[in-house]
């Protein structure tokens, strides 16, 4: 009796929801769940009217102070729910949209699981003080606002080669607050030339941005394949840093000395984050090992590593009697270990979550039909050269990584040439605006709560120097179109 009533109320609920979803023009029933066409049908609407809000709502954060993975996660769940109940409803299973679901979950959690990894050693390495130190040594040097420009820019573009592109933005914001305090122009204009260095450095490494990691991990190109974007993504960080560097001040900013410390176990994390990066590389290029299976061992390396600091605390509590109390004191909290699930607790879980919520979007419009269809127009219509190009300049105001799985899922039959082009040209045509990568917003929201209203990097200064980050764009394009022998 009770079995009956289940199955009845069970029934009365899908009756109900699949009233609210109203068939529009949907001309051939097929008895089997196979994908279905819904372009034309209301769950196909419905799913870009919920893409279109969401995506409205994420990229004006700083509007309404919402976080942009809320609307992605709840768009997401919206629209797969709809397509589930659908097909429950009209053919009495939705096993294979499960499968379709699972599938995209999955790339969804080598992502996920990456980019933790990464930012749990650079979280690490942090609390460590290795960037502190690094931040006293170039304030130590006496080095002029232009060549704090340069050098900053530098190490922005060669620390975004194995660590993600919007951690290093948010880090190099960081060290560039404090070493221009009182010089709101000089932290504006390096704050830009370190979002572009970010941006150019992680396209050139599979390891630094979202679109190039999806491009390695899809086998559309080898992790040795990236080495060809060197010299176009150096000439598109260069071209706008050498024009900014004519309105950078040429003083010299005056610093009280300070004596850099690094904790306990600082140079062995670096050993190890190194060691971590060379695995992960060397045994997908030998063994054709996934990326994440070197990585994850890192992370156990670095687990053990932090309780052998822990445990061994007791043996590093000898303190020299010519230190002062305070001094005392540092040191003893420089021999200290660490918890590494802090640092993990510590990843930018508002960035993970809205890849999930896009990653999942982006999968269900490829199920509904949208993807092929754009996909025949972009790679058929106009030519792939031209639509990877535009594809990246509309990267300024999309997110790349979203727009890379996108096209991944559009299954575009391109040779190497052409996903060289378009990794180029998606991942620094975010460069372009301040709402087009995630270190542009990631600097944006550091110096908002650091500077005084209109000063440093802001969205207006970053459009005032669009026309020359766009001329780096061109550039970079036209030296790999030099480097593949004239063609694409």
């Amino acid at each position: 009796m009770k079995k009956s009533r289940v199955i009845s109320f069970y029934q009365l609920i899908l009756l109900t929801l699949a009233l609210l979803i109203p068939e529009i023009s949907f001309a051939q029933e097929t008895a089997t769940a196979n994908q279905l066409d819904l372009k034309d049908h209301f769950v196909g609407y419905f799913a870009v009217a919920v893409t279109v809000i969401a995506y409205i709502l994420a990229m004006t954060e700083d509007l309404h102070q919402l976080s942009k993975a809320k609307p992605m996660v709840l768009g997401s769940a919206l629209i797969w729910f709809a397509i589930f109940i659908y097909y429950s409803s009209e053919y009495g299973t939705a096993k294979n949209v499960a499968a379709v679901f699972q599938s995209n979950l999955t790339a969804y959690a080598e992502l996920f699981l990456f980019i933790t990894v990464s930012m749990t050693f650079l979280n690490s390495m942090t609390e460590r003080g290795i960037f502190d130190a690094l931040r006293i040594v170039l304030a130590n040097k006496q080095y002029s606002y232009r060549q704090l420009f340069w050098i900053t820019g530098v190490l922005a573009f060669l620390l975004s080669l194995v660590i993600s592109s919007l951690t290093v933005g948010l880090l190099m914001g960081y060290i560039i607050l404090q070493i221009g305090k009182g010089q709101p122009k000089f932290v504006g204009l390096a704050g830009l030339s370190a979002v572009i260095a970010a941006n150019a450095g992680g396209t050139m490494s599979p390891l630094g941005g979202i679109s190039t990691f999806f491009v390695w991990q899809q086998n559309m190109l080898h992790f040795t394949d990236f080495f060809i974007l060197t010299i176009p993504c150096i000439v598109n960080f260069f071209v706008p840093a050498a024009i900014m560097h004519l309105a950078v001040s040429k003083e010299t900013p005056s610093f009280s000395k300070e004596i850099p410390v690094l904790k306990r176990g600082s140079k062995r994390i670096i050993f190890i984050f190194i060691l971590t990066f060379s695995i992960t590389i060397l045994s997908n290029v030998f063994l054709d090992m996934p990326a994440i299976a070197g990585m994850i061992f890192g992370l156990a390396l670095l687990q053990f590593f932090a309780y052998y600091l822990t445990k061994s605390e007791h043996k590093s509590e000898r303190i020299h009697h010519f230190l002062t109390d305070h001094e005392k004191q540092d040191y003893i909290e420089s021999q200290k270990g660490f918890d590494v699930f802090k640092c993990i607790a510590g990843v930018d879980w508002d960035t993970l979550l809205f890849f999930y919520g896009a990653m999942m979007i982006v999968g269900a419009l490829s199920f509904l039909g949208y993807l092929d269809a754009m996909a025949h127009y972009l790679f058929t219509q106009i030519s792939p050269t031209l639509a990877n190009v535009l594809i990246g300049l509309s990267s300024a105001c999309i997110d790349n990584g979203t727009l890379m799985f996108a096209v991944l899922n559009m299954h575009p039959p391109f040779p190497m040439g052409q996903w060289l082009l378009l990794t180029l040209t998606l991942g620094v045509g975010g460069s372009l605006l301040a709402i087009g990568s995630a270190p542009a917003l990631h600097v944006l929201g550091l110096m908002k709560g650091n500077t005084e209203e209109g000063e440093g990097y802001t969205f207006t200064l970053h459009l005032r120097w669009m026309p020359a980050i766009l001329l780096g764009f061109i550039a970079s394009i036209f030296t790999l179109y030099i480097i593949n022998g004239g063609q694409f």
